[in-house]
């Protein structure tokens, strides 16, 4: 199993379990564990709603891609341990991960 931590909105912190090999993105198990991930996009990096900060193990994971890079850039609140959770694999990297959801929730 792969544990890693999910910070919502309000603060609440949450450990979240995933059978290794699975293959899906922080964002599609953010939405399957029902947490409010707008994903506007469809994991394509290419709207943002899926913004994530990295409060630990951000050294661990692979570094972003320019297309996230680019889209991360046009947030006034992302900083240099922000990511997209659509760009992120649900692997052995984010084993012990804590992530805070920072995208607005959908109304």
């Amino acid at each position: 199993m792969i544990t890693f931590t999910v910070e919502d909105r309000n603060g609440e912190q949450q450990p979240v379990e995933i059978p290794e090999g699975i293959s899906l993105s922080l964002m599609e198990v953010l939405k399957a564990s029902d947490y409010t991930i707008l994903a506007t996009c469809g994991g394509m990096a290419l709207c943002a709603t899926c913004h994530v900060q990295v409060l630990n193990g951000f050294d661990k994971l692979p570094p972003a891609q320019d297309l996230e890079l680019d889209m991360l850039d046009t947030l006034p609140d992302a900083d240099s341990d922000s990511r997209l959770a659509c760009q992120i694999r649900v692997d052995e990297a984010v084993e012990g991960a804590v992530f805070r959801i920072k995208s607005e929730e959908p109304s």
